[in-house]
């Protein structure tokens, strides 16, 4: 059975923990797309800081990983579920960043 995004919405707010706020919305191919953003922190301006980017990566591993990161450095006080995948998260983006070094030219 398919989880309803009522559900997943739910899940990825628990794991985000009580600073985070979650929304799951629908993307043009109606895909899942995946927006924490923090209720502490502001980026430009007045907007909360969200891990959501324009594009195609805001699926939930993508998201998580952003926020992860964000508490980490913004909020290491922070107590969230989702702190646990923190050596993976930084593997994922390791991992990201030597294959975008490998396909750069220069």
């Amino acid at each position: 059975m398919v989880a309803s995004r009522t559900a997943r919405e739910k899940k990825a707010a628990a794991q985000a923990g009580p600073l985070a706020r979650v929304r799951i919305d629908l993307g043009d191919e109606e895909q899942f797309v995946y927006k924490i953003s923090c209720s502490e922190c502001t980026a430009r301006g007045h907007r909360s800081w969200s891990a959501y980017r324009p594009g195609e990566d805001n699926g939930f591993m993508a998201a998580m990983d952003r926020w992860i990161f964000h508490l980490r450095e913004k909020h290491p006080d922070a107590d969230a579920p989702c702190l646990e995948f923190a050596p993976a998260a930084e593997q994922r983006l390791q991992e990201r960043r030597d294959r975008e070094a490998g396909a750069d030219p220069a």
